[in-house]
């Protein structure tokens, strides 16, 4: 009687673990195979939700607004002086740029440069972030409607920020640099010791300071480095400013961004008006590529050669037959005539 307690007890004990660890299993496989469902679903919850974020997020941007005016009214005349200082030195750098952006103009049409492609710009506004330990994004109130599509570019007045990577009808998921899932090929302008600009992929790790992972690593970096977008596998406009390269002391190297996603309140969603071309199938041949088509198959030549027939040899000239002369006419003799 004891003996069968005690296994009752055990198979007792037993049966709900076996059927959490089953349920457990099962909803990690809907997880993974609904995944695109849920996306779906966070889309449009937030596009139904976006009035709402944008009525309860007013007070505390007034509230912040507030605040940040009043701490820096001892500060106001010392900026202002500032500001003075700084408008003139742009002045002289602008006043620099639109010479040497003639310059380059002149330039390219002299050697029938292609000019750089035109890019379009959608000005939204931040209504939400998110930023949980594994994701760190922000939402926009611009959409399909406004023509943000995955993969866009979003900067705001000191430089890049992120990438769009959901879009619904009003509202746009963006993911940052500085997420754990950013991965974006950038540009480090010429130092010394380098020969031109080093090309390397900057890895977001959920930190304020993202990663540099070198393509090449003989490369010598410094610190304060600008850092730029490339432009590779064209997804990104190149040229985008994105911070400042800085030494982590052990070696590795992290980008300093200018902008603040967290501070940042109206943004500028980047449309790239020319993606990059499909390239061609594998088994396409290059001609092909190139919009020229194969010539027809011609039927292959014989190799064996010809017999040759000889030709008939023209006719020897004749001779002429020489002509025997008719027999004189008997000549009557004098006496004859005498007769």
């Amino acid at each position: 009687m004891a003996n069968a307690w005690k296994i009752a007890r055990k198979s007792n004990a037993q049966l709900p673990l076996v059927i959490v660890i089953a349920l457990a299993i099962v909803l990690v496989l809907l997880g993974k195979a609904q995944s695109g469902l849920f996306d779906k679903a966070r889309v449009h919850i937030t596009d139904m939700m976006a009035p709402l974020l944008q009525t309860a997020r007013a007070p505390v941007a007034g509230f912040d607004r507030w605040m940040g005016s009043v701490t820096e009214i001892f500060s106001v005349y010392e900026q202002n002086l500032k500001l003075k200082e700084e408008n003139a030195r742009l002045r002289q750098w602008r006043n620099v740029a639109v010479v040497l952006q003639g310059r380059v103009t002149r330039y390219q049409t002299l050697l029938h440069a292609v000019p750089d492609p035109k890019m379009n710009a959608v000005l939204a506004r931040v209504i939400g972030r998110a930023n949980r330990p594994f994701l760190q994004t922000m939402i926009l109130d611009a959409g399909r409607q406004h023509h943000a599509l995955p993969g866009q570019a979003v900067m705001d007045a000191r430089g890049m920020i992120g990438r769009i990577y959901l879009t619904g009808a009003r509202t746009s998921w963006v993911i940052l640099l500085t997420d754990i899932n950013s991965r974006i090929p950038v540009t480090i302008s010429a130092s010394a010791g380098n020969n031109g600009n080093v090309q390397a992929m900057m890895t977001g790790d959920n930190s304020a300071y993202p990663v540099l992972n070198m393509v090449s690593h003989t490369v010598v970096l410094h610190d304060g480095d600008q850092v730029t977008s490339s432009g590779d596998g064209g997804l990104l406009p190149s040229g985008l400013p994105i911070g400042t390269v800085v030494s982590d002391g052990a070696g590795g190297w992290h980008v300093a961004l200018l902008a603040d996603a967290g501070a940042s309140q109206d943004v500028e969603i980047l449309n790239f008006s020319t993606p990059p071309e499909i390239p061609p199938a594998a088994a396409q041949l290059p001609m092909e590529a190139a919009g020229l088509k194969p010539q027809p198959l011609q039927p292959p030549v014989s190799t064996v050669p010809a017999p040759v027939i000889a030709a008939p040899a023209p006719p020897r000239p004749v001779a002429p037959k020489p002509v025997a002369a008719a027999p004189d006419a008997a000549v009557p003799a004098e006496e004859d005539l005498d007769r």
